[in-house]
């Protein structure tokens, strides 16, 4: 079994869908410039409001991927 070094970053990713959205827009736009993304975690959760509904989403999350290997 090799061993791995992961890093660590927070994105927030926001939605007027709900927090699943989010969330996947964050990844999406990480995956854009990111490689090796292996795993996520939410950390927070927010919302706005207007008039009594919920019009907003942001969600934050910690997003671990692997650090590749000197070559």
């Amino acid at each position: 079994m090799s061993t791995h070094v992961y890093k660590h970053i927070e994105l927030t990713g926001s939605s007027p869908k709900g927090i699943e959205d989010a969330v996947e827009q964050a990844i999406a736009r990480a995956n854009e410039s990111l490689h090796d993304m292996r795993w996520f975690e939410v950390t927070d959760t927010r919302g706005h409001i207007e008039h009594g509904r919920i019009m907003h989403w942001q969600v934050t999350v910690k997003v671990g991927f692997t650090l590749t290997e000197p070559e």
